[in-house]
């Protein structure tokens, strides 16, 4: 039994490769990499059926580099150690993770040390958007490369090699012009589709009999993108979604939302949704942010096409929803302010003080004195890192700011012993 045709027409070499011209083309990445017999770490990210591992094998055969190939699912700790053992044994070696960004934290803590000190180079294939789902580790010790879907050109240059060549159809399937146009349009840019589409048509049709668009609807009528009509880039709509969230456009987000269940990208969608909770509508209705949450894990739970209904529900509450930046704002304020200026946290806030006098001793016992207790240090003590949404439609919210300016006016002390004493 032959193999799939669009496994017998994957590329083994990167001049095999279709498309992808700013990676692997004459001046791309990639190409120079080979050139120069320079290897790299890398994260190749982008939607299905778009060649990740196919560029990540084809650039392993063309740098003449022995390679290994896993998946963070379905790969277990043993077998890590043996290809870790396998690179030790060459003088340089690639490890391709498929769906890396699935690797849990056992798993990093195995593989980032030999990628550290060049035991092997890493690449790491993911349908995800590497900079919200690969923590910090692993971005830093790899470049980040997108692989963006075919052009339909690049599909039809595809479709062409596959029945032309003596390893796919052999000229056995006669498809003319507007039906290779048609499979394109339909493929989204996914060939793995469109070789697929092209296949069944060597299945349901007689050798020689010319296939145009009628014979192919009988096929597929469907398209495969998430996207619209267009080349927009895999993630436009999820960015998109979250920005007509963000302007509590309930009409565009449902669109988008539509967009993206069509393509069943639901790890796309739930961390953009989650993300989006928390920043834009945070302190404005936290329990919806709750909801957020409980929505997505019954989605995941019953899977497509039902976890629409999940999805639906909680973006057209988060966009109808009082909305606040105050606490993602906040965060994002301190964290450029400490990473500019740290300081020595105050004797009294230690774990374990030392040489410190009872009566000086962060009170434990006495919660009536807790938020009269200064936290920063002196220097620092009328900073305002939290800032207020005085716009806040939310009774909630409102509360919250009011306790705040409370406590402000109310004042803080880093002298614990007067305190104790009234």
């Amino acid at each position: 039994m032959n193999e799939p045709l669009a496994f017998r027409m994957r590329p083994t070499t990167l001049d095999e490769v279709i498309g992808q011209d700013d990676v692997v083309g004459k001046n791309g990445f990639l190409r120079k990499s080979v050139e120069h017999q320079s290897p790299v770490s890398m994260i190749l990210f982008g939607p299905p059926g778009t060649g990740k591992t196919t560029i990540a094998e084809a650039y392993a055969r063309s740098i003449d580099i022995p390679y290994k190939r896993l998946n963070a699912v379905t790969t277990d700790k043993k077998e890590m150690q043996e290809a870790i053992l396998d690179a030790k044994l060459s003088s340089h070696a690639i490890v391709i993770v498929d769906e890396v960004h699935r690797l849990d934290k056992q798993k990093q803590d195995l593989l980032l040390p030999y990628v550290e000190d060049g035991t092997f180079y890493l690449i790491g294939a993911t349908t995800a958007n590497p900079y919200i789902a690969l923590n910090r580790a692993i971005r830093s010790r790899c470049r980040l490369i997108e692989i963006k879907p075919l052009s339909e050109k690049d599909v039809v240059v595809g479709l062409k090699r596959a029945i032309a060549s003596p390893k796919g159809l052999d000229n056995k399937l006669n498809v003319n012009d507007e039906g290779l146009n048609y499979i394109a349009k339909l493929s989204g840019g996914d060939l793995r589709f469109a070789l697929n589409m092209l296949e069944e048509a060597s299945i349901q049709f007689d050798e020689g009999k010319s296939i145009g668009v009628d014979e192919l609807k009988t096929i597929e009528s469907v398209p495969n993108y998430a996207m619209d009509k267009g080349e927009e880039e895999h993630y436009d709509s999820v960015s998109a979604l979250q920005k007509s969230i963000r302007g509590a456009d309930v009409d565009a987000a449902l669109y988008y939302l539509a967009r993206l269940c069509i393509a069943e990208d639901l790890d796309s969608i739930k961390r953009r949704l989650l993300v989006t909770a928390y920043e834009d509508i945070g302190l404005g209705n936290p329990p919806a942010v709750q909801r957020c949450q409980l929505a997505i894990e019954a989605a995941e739970q019953v899977g497509f096409p039902e976890a629409i209904i999940p999805l639906g529900f909680t973006v057209c509450e988060l966009c109808l929803s009082p909305h606040s930046k105050a606490s993602t704002l906040s965060i994002e304020k301190t964290m450029d302010f400490a990473a500019k200026k740290p300081f020595m946290v105050q004797d009294y806030l230690k774990l374990t003080p030392i040489n410190l006098k009872d009566e000086d001793k962060y009170p434990y016992d006495r919660p009536d004195l807790w938020e009269k207790i200064q936290y920063l240090p002196d220097f620092l003590k009328e900073m305002r890192f939290y800032e207020p949404n005085a716009m806040s439609k939310s009774s909630y919210e409102k509360a919250l700011n009011e306790n705040y300016q409370r406590m402000i006016k109310n004042g803080r002390s880093n002298k614990l012993s007067e305190l104790k004493r009234k």
